[in-house]
Formats: structure tokens, C-alpha cells, sequence
């Protein structure tokens, strides 16, 4: 008889079921949760799908996409596939530190073949659950063992991912200057500046090649200046290198800042992905790494890290690692991928140009040389937010509000309609 008078309720929306008091909206467990913002990139990507214009175009999505406008799979990526089917390999957990050969070609791409702090045994690598999870188990124990203050200082702008993950490591972000909005280049001066007065035993957060989200890198001559101000104020640099090999289509030119503070001297943290110069997003590869001063120092701090990477999430994936250590560790198809990797960076490059050309086409007097001035997959236009607004009302181009567009969604076929849409709502 019970159950009978319940039927009618199961029917009932939820909404009816809070009224009639069957449920306490104030008892339940998560009514203090509030709605949070939504992602800046992702509300851009939304929009662009209800948009019906046939001319549409989305500057906001971070993946390498082809000159169709098409996701793009490496054939050395594809070629490393096959070879991994038919070797009929298990599926068994990895280390909790991961590969340990994608952990040696993962450092080896990073500093060189014949680099001391690898022969020398100086390095702690781990598999990192890409560029992100590589960054988190940094954070995290610099946040347990740093010995200065828990400062980390990022640039300004940053990747908007920096300022959260490394608060939710116990870390104090802080920022020093970077980016010149006027010229829309380096403020190298502010930079200096900012960093000499960074107090001693902090650290300092690096971007290696290809700074996002404003495509502005130092010059070599800045980063040694910058390196020996560095030493001086005796702070820790931590790298981040999400993009080496896909900045210049060159893998030592991109790791130039990270091999020469080694040389100098520092001892670095290092945190690396394959995402974008392998075209490996969604296999999540990364790796982290401290270089220490002896091998007895790397054995403790592995400890360590290992320590913290149990109880996050135990150990990597191993499928994203075993394409990059086939790709690393078969002469012919890293040769292959050197080739794919510098045909992405070309292509990114080839798109600035085209740009810039189709703005003075358009009778654009603006100085638009930052375009190719900036590197790698992002651009910082210069772009006002009544602009980008207009941009995107009138001619449905879509980039998020403060004017950075992803130069991987500009194709030869799209370049002209963008350059006339920019010229148009900038004249």
C-alpha cells in the first residue's frame, strides 16, 4: 500500500518534489556549491558552432590543425602505431615514475645527447601526465621542498592554467613584467627590473620557446642576460617547454634558454609535453624533471617525487609513452618526426606572413611586423576588446577578448577574410 502512494512521486520533477517539501533543498549536500564561470576558450568554441556563417572562423582552439582546417595525425606518429601493434605488448601498469626509456629520450630531446647533467647522472625524470601534470608534480614538490619561501613568480601575461595549478599546490603566485602592450613585442627593461627586485630564494617561472599565450620569446643575448641576473638574485628557475621543435621547426634552437641556464650553472625544474610536437593531445605524455648538483641529490629528490605521484594518481598511462619512445628511439622515424614537426612550425609561419601581406593588401597602415615577430602557435594582435567584439559580430572570427588568436586555425583559404575583417573593425 506504501510503495503505491510512492509511484506517483517517482513521476514527479524534481523541482516538484523540493515544493511539496518530499525534499529539502537546505539539507541537501551541495546546495552551498555555486555555478562557476565558464572557460574563456571553451565559451569561444560554443559560439563559433551555433554560428551559421559559411565564412566563420575559430582563432581560439589551442591544437595544431591543418591547412583544411582539419586535425592532423603525424605520419610518424601513425608509422610509430604501427610498429607497436605488432610487437603484441601488454597492458600492464607502468613504474609509478613511468617509462623509464620515454623518461631518457623525453631528457635527452630536452638537453642534448652528450649533455653532463644526463651522462653525470644529475637528473630526476619522470613520466608527467602531459605539460599540465608535469607542471602539478613540480608544484607540488617545490611546495614541499623548496627551501626559500613558497613564492613562484610567473610572467605577465601567462598560460591561464600556471595561476591555478600552482596555488593548488600551497604556492604564492606572483608576477613580474613581460609583455609590452604597446609594442606589442617584449618589455625587456620592465622584465629586468621586475626580476631584480624578486627577493632572493623564490622562484621563477619560465616559459621556453614560444610564450603563451603572446608568441613573445627573449632574443639568445636576452635569455644570458636574464640567466645571469637569475644567478644573481639566486633564484630557482622552473621551465615550462610545451612546445619544442613546433616554436621554429628547430628542437635545439627551441631548447636554447634550457640547456644554456644548465651551462651556466642552475639547477632547473623542467616540465615538458608532447601534445603539440607530437600532435599527442589526447594521449596526455609529459614529462618533469629537476637537475640536481650529484647523483646522490637526484636519488633523493626521485624519492621524493615518486612519493608524490603515488597518491595522485598512482602511475602514468603508457600508451602516449611508448609512440614517443618508438618515435625517439628509432633513428628513421625521429628523423621522420623532425621532418613533421618543422612541416607544422612552417606552416604556422607561412600563415603569419600571409597575414601581415593581406593587412597591407587591405591598406592597413598599422605596424603589423609583431605578427611575424611572435613565435609558435599564439599571437597577441594588439587587438582592442571593442574590436574583437565587432570582429566577431560582424564577421563571425572568433578569439577570445583580449586579442590573442590561435595562428593554427588561420589557413591559406581562410587568411585573406581574416585580414579584411581585422583591417575592417582597426581602420
Amino acid at each position: 500500500m506504501y510503495f503505491c502512494r510512492l509511484i506517483p512521486l517517482l513521476n514527479c520533477k524534481l523541482s516538484t518534489l523540493i515544493t511539496i517539501g518530499i525534499i529539502d533543498k537546505n539539507n541537501s549536500w551541495w546546495s552551498h556549491v555555486e555555478m562557476g564561470p565558464p572557460d574563456a576558450i571553451l565559451g569561444v568554441t560554443e559560439a563559433f558552432k551555433r554560428d551559421q556563417n559559411p565564412k566563420k572562423i575559430n582563432l581560439g582552439v589551442g591544437a595544431y590543425r591543418d591547412d583544411d582546417g582539419k586535425p592532423f595525425v603525424l605520419p610518424s606518429v601513425k608509422k610509430a602505431e604501427e610498429n607497436l601493434r605488432v610487437k603484441n605488448l601488454d597492458k600492464e601498469y607502468s613504474p609509478i615514475s613511468g617509462s623509464a626509456d620515454f623518461c631518457k629520450h623525453a631528457i635527452t630531446l630536452a638537453l642534448g645527447t652528450d649533455n653532463e647533467a644526463i651522462t653525470n647522472g644529475l637528473n630526476s625524470t619522470v613520466q608527467g601526465i602531459s605539460g599540465t601534470g608535469s607542471l602539478t608534480i613540480g608544484a607540488h614538490f617545490l611546495s614541499k621542498w623548496f627551501p626559500g619561501n613558497k613564492d613562484i613568480y610567473l610572467p605577465t601575461p601567462s598560460w591561464g592554467n600556471h595561476t591555478p595549478l600552482f596555488k593548488l599546490a600551497g604556492l604564492n603566485v606572483k608576477a613580474y613584467k613581460y609583455y609590452n602592450a604597446k609594442t606589442c613585442g617584449l618589455d625587456f627593461q620592465g622584465l629586468l627590473d621586475d626580476v631584480a627586485k624578486i627577493p632572493e630564494k623564490s622562484i621563477i617561472l619560465l616559459h621556453a620557446c614560444a610564450h603563451n599565450p603572446t608568441g613573445v620569446d627573449p632574443k639568445p643575448e636576452q635569455w644570458a642576460e636574464l640567466s645571469n641576473l637569475i644567478r644573481k638574485k639566486q633564484l630557482f628557475p622552473f621551465f615550462d617547454m610545451a612546445y619544442q621543435g613546433f616554436a621554429s621547426g628547430d628542437v635545439m634552437k627551441d631548447s636554447l634558454a634550457v640547456r644554456m641556464f644548465i651551462k651556466e650553472g642552475h639547477n632547473i625544474a623542467l616540465a615538458q609535453s608532447f601534445a603539440k610536437n607530437m600532435g599527442l593531445y589526447g594521449e596526455r605524455v609529459g614529462a618533469f624533471s629537476l637537475i640536481n648538483s650529484d647523483k646522490d641529490e637526484a636519488a633523493r629528490t626521485m624519492s621524493q617525487i615518486k612519493i608524490l605521484v603515488r597518491p595522485m594518481y598512482s602511475n602514468p598511462p603508457i600508451n602516449g609513452a611508448r609512440i614517443v619512445s618508438e618515435i625517439l628511439g628509432n633513428d628513421e622515424l625521429k628523423n621522420q618526426w623532425l621532418v613533421d614537426v618543422k612541416g607544422m612550425a612552417d606552416r604556422i609561419i607561412s600563415v603569419r606572413s600571409k597575414l601581415r601581406e593581406n593587412l597591407k593588401k587591405n591598406g592597413s597602415t598599422r605596424d603589423w611586423s609583431h605578427i611575424t615577430d611572435q613565435i609558435g602557435m599564439f599571437c597577441f594582435t594588439g587587438l582592442k576588446a571593442p574590436e574583437v567584439e565587432r570582429l566577431t559580430k560582424e564577421f563571425s572570427i572568433y578569439l577570445t577578448k583580449d586579442g590573442r588568436i590561435s595562428m593554427a586555425g588561420v589557413t591559406s583559404k581562410n587568411v585573406e577574410y581574416l585580414a579584411h575583417g581585422i583591417h575592417e573593425v582597426t581602420k
